[in-house]
């Protein structure tokens, strides 16, 4: 497990989104003695972490302890009040990994002081192993660091890294906030087929079971989206006319989903600053 190399890997909060990545560690093979866990919760699931320390607060955690990682998994709201608890560990040997939406590195940094920090932005998918993830480093994250921290990422789905922070405001926009989006959809979808006649637990199952289906079309697929579209999409036939209503210049997806994803990273960047 990548995180093991560097020594200890610390979680601090195993809530919905740590739990995922708890889950994916172990699955790869990570062992109890490679982490430590801070979370208040009594979750019941804990008990079944063999070897694996779990701690209600950072005081729990041995006066020699230097971990390799510390993962950030804390609401946003509530890393004001945790991060002074960690401060400690801040070093060239500890690179801290950031889950946290609209917390910048330069906020990490001016909390933890000298400090090598990974700021990422997951999504929900991590729940099931399919998430997206993407990742920008500071100065001073040193490629092994980088390594430990992208194989952590991977373990909940795929991951990419961009160099410049800016751009994460829209990765938001789009990877971070894309789930709902698409639950949207199933949502519009089942409706309409509702509203055409189709009963409505039949109209769900269609729309869930379809939209399932084609993402994991598409990520099985070396075609772009736009060639398995033409491919569903016979020449004067019903698909053709609803794209026709779909792919409209005024009013179609296209430009509703430009405007979505501009506001949305809008509002990302009102956030963090």
């Amino acid at each position: 497990m990548a995180g093991n190399s560097m020594g200890p890997l610390l979680l601090v909060g195993c809530g919905k989104m740590g739990g995922a990545m708890l889950d994916g560690w172990r699955a790869r093979g990570l062992t109890g003695a490679g982490v430590a866990i801070v979370e208040p919760s009594a979750d019941p699931r804990f008990a079944a972490l063999d070897g694996v320390a779990v701690h209600a607060a950072p005081d729990g955690l041995a006066a020699d302890f230097r971990p390799g990682v510390v993962v950030l998994a804390v609401k946003p709201q509530s890393m004001d009040a945790v991060l002074p608890h960690y401060r400690r560990f801040a070093g060239p040997d500890t690179v801290f990994l950031s889950i946290a939406a609209g917390k910048t590195i330069a906020y990490f940094e001016q909390a933890l002081g000298p400090a090598a920090i990974v700021r990422s932005m997951p999504n929900t998918p991590a729940a099931v192993g399919q998430g997206m993830t993407v990742a920008v480093p500071n100065g001073a994250v040193s490629p092994a660091q980088r390594q430990a921290c992208d194989g952590l990422l991977a373990a909940v789905g795929d991951v990419a890294w961009v160099e410049d922070e800016g751009l994460i405001d829209a990765v938001t926009a789009v990877s971070g906030g894309g789930p709902a989006y698409v639950f949207l959809l199933i949502e519009c979808l089942a409706e309409a087929g509702r509203e055409a006649g189709l009963p409505a637990d039949l109209s769900m199952r269609l729309a869930r079971t379809t939209v399932a289906g084609s993402g994991a079309l598409v990520q099985a697929s070396t075609d772009p989206a736009a060639t398995l579209r033409r491919n569903v999409t016979s020449p004067n036939g019903t698909t053709q006319e609803a794209l026709a209503v779909l792919m409209a210049e005024e009013g179609g997806l296209q430009p509703l989903m430009t405007r979505a994803i501009a506001a949305a990273t809008r509002r990302s960047r009102e956030l963090a600053g």
